[in-house]
C-alpha cells in the first residue's frame, strides 16, 4: 500500500473499464484521483465510490477542456503528479475496413485516440515539468499488429505509440522530471469490444474463439493494466521512460 502516497493523478477515461480500474487502484495506493469522462452519469458514479475522487466532464478532443480540467484539477489539489490518457473509442458499431471506413468515423477515432492523448501531454507538461511526474498513455496490441476491420482503431493506438515515444525524449532532453510510457492491452474484457463481439446470439461464440486465440487462454481484466499503470506511475519506475509494456496474455509472442 501507499506506492502513489500523496500524488495526484488525472485518469481520462475513468468512468468504466481501464479508466475506472486504474482511478481505483491508484486512489487505494495514495493518490488523490480526478477522473474525467465525457460521460456525466458514469463519471459521477465512478467518482462516488472511490475516496477523495472528484469528477470532470471532458471532452478529450476539445483543447478548451483540457486547459479547463487541468485547472480544475490543481485547484482541487494543489499539482499534478501523474497523467493516464486513457480515454478511447472504436468509432463504430460497423467494421472499419479500408473500403468502408468513412472520413469522419476516421477523423473522430483519431480525434480522441490520438489527438486526445496530445492536448492532455501539452496541457500537463508545463505544470509538471518542475516538481517532476509521469505520463502513461494507454494504446493497444491493435497498434503493432494489422487490424483490418478496424483500421482507424489501430492507426490511432500505432500513432500513440509513437507519440508516446517522442514525448518521453523531449522530455528527457529538456531536462523535465517527467517520464512517459505507454501500454498496450490485448484482449482485455471492456465494454470497447462491445462493437467486435455481434449481437446477442453471436457473443458467446465470439468470445470463445477470441479466448483461443490467446496463450493463457483467457481474457485480460482491467485490474491487469492497471498494475502497469500503477508500476509506471510510481516511482519505482523512475528509470523507466520511453518503453512500451505490452499485456497480452503472450499473443504478440507468436
Amino acid at each position: 500500500m501507499g506506492r502513489v502516497e500523496g500524488k495526484v493523478a488525472l485518469v481520462t477515461g475513468g468512468a468504466s473499464g481501464i479508466g475506472k480500474a486504474t482511478a481505483r487502484m491508484l486512489a487505494r495506493e495514495g493518490a488523490s484521483v480526478a477522473i474525467t469522462d465525457i460521460s456525466e452519469s458514469a463519471g459521477t458514479a465512478a467518482a462516488s465510490e472511490i475516496a477523495g475522487a472528484i469528477f470532470i466532464q471532458h471532452d478529450v478532443s476539445s483543447e478548451q477542456q483540457w486547459q479547463d480540467v487541468i485547472a480544475q484539477t490543481i485547484a482541487e489539489f494543489g499539482k499534478l503528479d501523474i497523467l493516464v490518457n486513457c480515454a478511447g473509442i472504436t468509432g463504430s458499431n460497423a467494421p472499419q475496413n479500408p473500403e468502408t471506413v468513412t472520413l469522419d468515423a476516421w477523423r473522430q477515432v483519431m480525434s480522441v485516440n490520438m489527438e486526445g492523448a496530445l492536448l492532455g501531454c501539452k496541457y500537463a507538461i508545463p505544470v509538471m515539468k518542475d516538481s517532476g511526474g509521469a505520463i502513461v498513455n494507454v494504446s493497444s496490441l491493435a497498434g503493432e499488429i494489422g487490424t483490418a476491420m478496424a483500421v482507424a482503431y489501430g492507426a490511432s493506438k500505432a500513432s500513440l505509440s509513437q507519440f508516446s515515444k517522442s514525448v518521453a525524449l523531449y522530455c528527457a532532453q529538456q531536462g523535465y522530471k517527467i517520464r512517459c510510457n505507454s501500454i498496450l492491452p490485448g484482449a482485455i474484457f471492456t465494454p470497447l469490444w462491445d462493437a467486435f463481439l455481434g449481437n446477442e446470439a453471436e457473443r458467446e461464440q465470439r468470445l470463445k474463439e477470441i479466448r483461443e486465440t490467446i496463450p493463457l487462454k483467457v481474457w485480460g481484466e482491467p485490474d491487469d493494466v492497471a498494475c502497469a499503470v500503477l508500476y509506471l506511475a510510481s516511482d519505482e519506475s523512475k528509470f523507466v521512460t520511453g518503453t512500451e509494456i505490452v499485456i497480452d496474455g503472450g499473443q504478440s509472442a507468436g
